[in-house]
């Protein structure tokens, strides 16, 4: 089995909840919130452990918040390494309007890394023992962390031979890309910025990942699509993954969760257009719950073979 480690450097503790109806100046009765371990890697994890593989997430805690951050992933059995930080682990709100399902996400700001605790998260990944055969980084950057940041965390990947599965965005993207990553997950926006383009269409974007991975920067781009399902382009296929249809309650989660799937199914060996078929299962199927909650392994379970049921036999040509 491989050795999976996630790295989130600007988690959450994430709360959800709903009221009947959303109104301005009143006092809203908002039903028993749910409150959950969140951020980028951290709900990798959290999807791996769902799906039966075991991983270890390293990411910053700060405060009494962090405190509770790390009694939520204990619940949930997730092996933890936490770098310990001055400020405090950051919370977001997540509210769901009944009368018409519409949902309202509140992000706060993540406090600012230091340096120092900047050199702690690297040391923390530098002291596992053994280092990780897979090392997914997702997330936002917190304040204070440069974008060459994720560089040295591509850097230290290939030193140790670990395969790094990035999904992030902006400069801090490109920066891991400058340094050579193994996947990729961007949506069009992130895709075209690091291509260079102004914008990209269903027509452009296998050109731009394959432009990528010709430049030698990576193995793998999925392009996320949303609701559309994803790309898949490597040097020898490209495919285009359509998404199944399902009752969508809440968006939160469905592209870490997209991640989760394709992490485990590469790790148990399945081919490439396999593994991504189980990320976009997962990902589907975490839009099936409300509010913050991922994926329940059943559904991406069903919603996997049913993808597998009509795939081609080979990859298309052109997308």
């Amino acid at each position: 089995m491989k050795n999976v480690v996630t790295l989130t450097l600007n988690p959450a503790i994430d709360k959800s909840t709903s009221v009947p109806r959303l109104v301005p100046e009143q006092k809203l009765r908002c039903d028993a919130p749910k409150v959950e371990p969140g951020g980028g890697g951290i709900n990798v994890s959290r999807g791996l452990q769902r799906l039966g593989l075991s991983s270890r997430a390293v990411f910053t805690a700060g405060g009494p918040p962090g405190e509770v951050l790390q009694q939520l992933m204990t619940r949930e059995g997730i092996a933890q390494c936490p770098v310990l930080t001055d400020s405090w682990t950051r919370e977001n709100f997540t509210v769901v309007d009944a009368s018409c399902n519409q949902q309202y996400r509140f992000g706060m700001p993540g406090s600012v890394l230091t340096e120092t605790e900047q050199a702690q998260a690297l040391a923390t990944l530098a002291a596992l023992s053994p280092a990780p055969d897979v090392l997914v980084a997702s997330g936002s950057l917190p304040q204070g962390v440069a974008p060459e940041f994720m560089g040295k965390i591509a850097r230290w990947a290939r030193s140790v031979g670990a395969k790094l599965i990035v999904d992030t965005s902006d400069e801090a993207l490109k920066c891991a890309v400058d340094e050579g990553v193994y996947l990729l997950k961007p949506n069009l926006g992130e895709l075209s910025r690091l291509a260079g383009v102004e914008a990209l269409d269903t027509e452009s974007a296998a050109e731009a990942a394959r432009s990528i991975i010709e430049a030698g920067k990576c193995e793998i781009v999925v392009v996320s699509l949303g609701p559309n399902g994803a790309y898949l382009v490597t040097r020898e296929q490209e495919e285009h993954i359509p998404a199944p249809s399902v009752k969508k309650r809440s968006t939160v989660g469905a592209g870490d969760s997209m991640v989760a799937g394709m992490v485990f199914a590469l790790c148990e060996g399945r081919p490439v257009r396999e593994a991504v078929r189980m990320g976009v299962a997962c990902g589907s199927a975490a839009t099936m719950n409300s509010g913050t909650e991922l994926f329940h392994k059943a559904d991406a379970e069903k919603l996997f073979q049913w993808l597998l049921k009509r795939m081609p036999q080979t990859a298309l040509a052109h997308l």
